[in-house]
């Protein structure tokens, strides 16, 4: 479950400005990441903070309103040959009750000419997972595991997770997860993943890469490494922290004393003299960032 999607050098997703707008509403707006070809990435932030919309995008199930996205080097589209490469499974995953897993399969085997059948089916052999029964009587965790099936086997190139592990039950969620894992080793590197979620401590257990949208906008796009090495937070004694080029505030705090800066550094090897530096967890920099959106802050956002 620890091990991680080799990252190529080149892109599977790259936008640059992009933006849907409902009215006068932004529901997302100048949205700019790069996602490498081969990584899992993290995609997460508050509600309403575009991330469902984002992923609408790039599936070609609606058309942006401003900038461009490309995916795995088409522009997004309902077209047979784009969502032949493209998997996609929503946070209400759409099962019919009366069926079994096995009759979702026939109809993906229908639907899609390169649906591999014994491929969904070996996935939930080995979790035990009965195909014969109607899926309405399988528990929350099992009917997960049929839609990562039927998306995987489709053998997408890229693999888009609208909150998957939401309704899921702590061990059904490592059971997802664990599966989600071993999908990406089986594909060697051919398979790249963006899956939104709330729950950072599991994504941060098969995620290399992580973006950060807040109020619609892009916080943060990078490998998950660079952002641990690069983001500590600095406490002083007293005082305010100097204004500097060598980093970026995110958020700062205050008491009689002490104050409490969780910043960017433009060099993990900068020091600020006077201030001790803390290592940060990824959890505490994604609500750093949402917290500083949610104050309405201006942030160094966007494509890193």
């Amino acid at each position: 479950m620890e091990q991680k999607a080799k990252v190529k050098l080149h892109e599977a997703v790259r936008t640059a400005g992009l933006g849907k707008r409902y009215g006068s509403f932004w529901a997302l707006k100048d949205c700019t990441i790069a996602v490498p070809d081969g990584s899992v990435t993290a995609l997460v932030g508050p509600n309403g903070a575009g991330k469902t919309t984002l992923l609408k995008l790039l599936v070609g199930l609606n058309q942006q309103s401003a900038g461009t996205a490309t995916v795995l080097g088409q522009t997004p589209s309902q077209k047979t040959e784009y969502l032949s490469e493209i998997g996609y499974l929503a946070q209400e995953i759409p099962l019919y009750g009366q069926f079994s897993a096995l009759d979702h399969f026939a109809i993906g085997a229908h639907m899609d000419a390169g649906w591999d059948n014994e491929l969904a089916k070996r996935r939930l052999d080995e979790l035990k997972i009965p195909l014969n029964r109607p899926v309405g009587k399988l528990s929350g965790g099992q009917r997960a595991q049929v839609g990562l099936a039927m998306a995987l086997a489709k053998k997408p190139k890229l693999l888009l997770l609208d909150e998957p592990v939401a309704a899921l039950d702590p061990l059904a969620r490592v059971d997802f997860l664990t599966s989600l894992a071993q999908a990406v080793t089986d594909a060697g590197g051919d398979l790249t993943v963006i899956m939104s979620s709330h729950l950072l401590a599991d994504l941060e257990r098969v995620c290399d890469h992580v973006i950060i949208l807040a109020a619609g906008e892009t916080q943060l796009c990078d490998e998950i490494e660079h952002v641990l090495e690069t983001h500590k937070l600095l406490v002083g004694s007293k005082g305010v922290l100097p204004i500097s080029d060598d980093y970026t505030v995110i958020k700062e705090t205050r008491s009689s004393t002490a104050t409490h800066a969780l910043v960017r550094l433009q060099d993990p090897k900068c020091t600020v003299s006077g201030w001790h530096a803390r290592n940060v967890d990824i959890e505490e920099i994604v609500l750093a960032y949402m917290s500083q959106s949610r104050n309405e802050t201006t942030t160094e956002g966007g494509l890193k």
